[in-house]
């Protein structure tokens, strides 16, 4: 009769914010069940349109002092340890409130609201748990963009999408970011240089 050695599985690294942030290999990474997931590159169409969406809501946030947005090199604490990067981040000057500098390291909590544009190597399953994690951590909006098939997906609980907005649609802040519009047409443009 022989006998097996079971050996003790190996104790998953716990990161610090320091740690995560002092990563220099130029990839962005978030933290998932204590692995660090690469996010990888994704292109310029990508970067382009969130650019585009950036820029309107900061040209609408800004001068109203509604809250700050971030982007996508900017992690969340979650409860559960994880640290989520939305593509672009909302928050409102409510979750802010005193605060009087931004910290060096991450913030705890979804943001209000938390934008993902689809990449081509994003999974279903990895976006579900995204908004389930966004919302069980205080996020009230969550717009899930597809750049290739021209709609944007609206949740307002993990439980089920609220809408499908189409090319024809605008995207709409509702009470999270009152008063805030655009027209999809103007995020799915073409480039007219």
């Amino acid at each position: 009769m022989s006998s097996l050695t079971i050996s003790p599985p190996t104790p998953k690294k716990i990161w610090t914010d320091a740690e995560l942030m002092a990563l220099t290999d130029g990839n962005c990474y978030e933290l998932v069940n204590g692995e660090l997931v690469d996010m990888g590159n994704s292109g310029a169409l990508h970067g382009y349109t969130c650019s585009i969406l950036v820029m309107a809501l900061m040209n609408y946030i800004l001068p109203r002092k509604l809250g700050i947005i971030l982007d996508s090199s900017t992690a969340f604490t979650m409860k559960n340890g994880n640290k989520r990067s939305p593509d672009i981040s909302f928050v409102s000057k409510e979750k802010l409130q005193g605060l009087t500098e931004l910290p060096d390291g991450f913030l705890d909590g979804s943001p209000d609201l938390a934008i993902e544009v689809l990449s081509p190597n994003n999974t279903i399953a990895e976006i579900d748990q995204k908004i389930v994690e966004y919302f069980e951590n205080g996020a009230r909006l969550v717009w899930v963009i597809n750049l290739k098939l021209h709609y944007v997906i609206v949740y307002r609980s993990s439980q089920e999408p609220d809408r499908l907005l189409k090319q024809s649609d605008s995207l709409d802040g509702e009470d999270v970011i009152a008063g805030f519009t655009m027209p999809l047409s103007e995020l799915f443009q073409k480039l007219s240089l």
